[in-house]
């Protein structure tokens, strides 16, 4: 009698052993996406999590989740972070990788930025710490004496590179990373060369980013650097188009008429002797570079071929820039009625 009754008990127990091996080890998640991620926010409760695990449907089933939480003491261990969980995960992965704290990270690749909002906006939405938080660091002068910077220059720390942070990272910590990239590529040697110029690493980056708006033609740009270095010495007025888009905040104008030159702004280079306060755009390396090795000229002036060819003409005198000057014009004329004949 004991015998029937104890295989059948046997037998109940390795089938719960097995679903409850099944729960824990077999695949826990309940999206269609191949992952999901979860954001955990800076003090954000125990219960705070569930919920939003529950919302989003995230697990096939809370209850084992609950318990094993429990069992791995993870519910006073809570740690913040963006973590991505896959599709087929089981539920000791996926709590493992929690209570350790193991993040994915964000992986922050810098091309081109105009502005600080441009900066804060892209941190806003791709870490914990929201655009005004990091626009109110970028803009605070206390916080940023430490790096000899101010809510001018601080552009000057952030060269276009790819950076790795995690989710939760703070604005001191995001530019602290930004700001040793800067220091790095800062060598003896860059000081150097751009003190040939009678620049250093804040207004050699100050130039180059008007460069960086200037061209794409890497060949050129030394010699417009050269251009700006003899008008800087001469007490000339950059008069840089760059800069009054900048000024204005219209980044996509065509063509700069008289009516722009007269914007109110330290970054109006038509009205204001010597660089802008702060740099108009983040320039990359390379046209750093060809701002601190800059060859020697006697150019003062320089207007885009009329070939369209993205090359520009250099001249020495005011003359001969009209020369060139009114070619490119007359070729633009052309170009525009051909269009305009097109419908373009």
């Amino acid at each position: 009698m004991k015998k029937k009754i104890f295989a059948p008990l046997v037998l109940l127990i390795v089938a719960l052993a097995a679903f409850a091996a099944w729960k824990l080890l077999g695949p826990a998640t309940n999206f269609p996406e191949e992952k999901y991620y979860l954001y955990i926010k800076t003090g954000m409760s125990y219960d705070e999590e569930l919920k939003l695990l529950e919302d989003d449907h995230v697990l096939s089933g809370i209850s084992f989740f609950k318990w094993l939480a429990s069992k791995m003491h993870y519910p006073e261990n809570i740690k913040a972070g963006k973590y991505e969980i896959r599709k087929g995960m089981n539920l000791i992965a996926i709590l493992r990788m929690l209570k350790n704290g193991r993040q994915v990270p964000v992986n922050w690749v810098i091309t081109k930025f105009r502005t600080k909002k441009d900066i804060a906006s892209y941190v806003g939405k791709h870490f914990e710490c929201d655009s005004s938080s990091f626009i109110q660091f970028l803009e605070n002068n206390d916080s940023l004496k430490q790096y000899g910077l101010d809510s001018n220059t601080v552009i000057t720390a952030v060269f276009p590179n790819t950076y790795t942070y995690f989710w939760n990272t703070t604005p001191s910590r995001i530019f602290k990373k930004l700001y040793a990239a800067h220091t790095a590529f800062w060598t003896e040697e860059r000081k150097a060369a751009a003190q040939q110029h009678n620049l250093n690493p804040t207004t050699a980056y100050v130039l180059a980013s008007i460069i960086e708006e200037e061209t794409n033609m890497q060949d050129d740009k030394g010699k417009i650097a050269s251009v700006y270095l003899n008008r800087i010495s001469k007490g000339m007025k950059l008069a840089a188009d760059p800069t009054i888009k900048f000024a204005l905040g219209n980044f996509e104008l065509k063509r700069i008429y008289e009516k722009y030159l007269s914007v109110e702004s330290p970054y109006n280079t038509y009205k204001y002797a010597g660089l802008p306060p702060g740099p108009i755009c983040t320039p990359t390396v390379a046209t750093i570079d060809a701002v601190i090795n800059a060859p020697k000229t006697n150019y003062l002036y320089f207007v885009a071929k009329p070939d369209f060819s993205g090359y520009s003409n250099f001249a020495e005198t005011f003359e001969q820039h009209l020369k060139y000057a009114r070619e490119y014009q007359k070729a633009l004329d052309v170009e525009m009625a051909k269009r305009a004949a097109n419908g373009n």
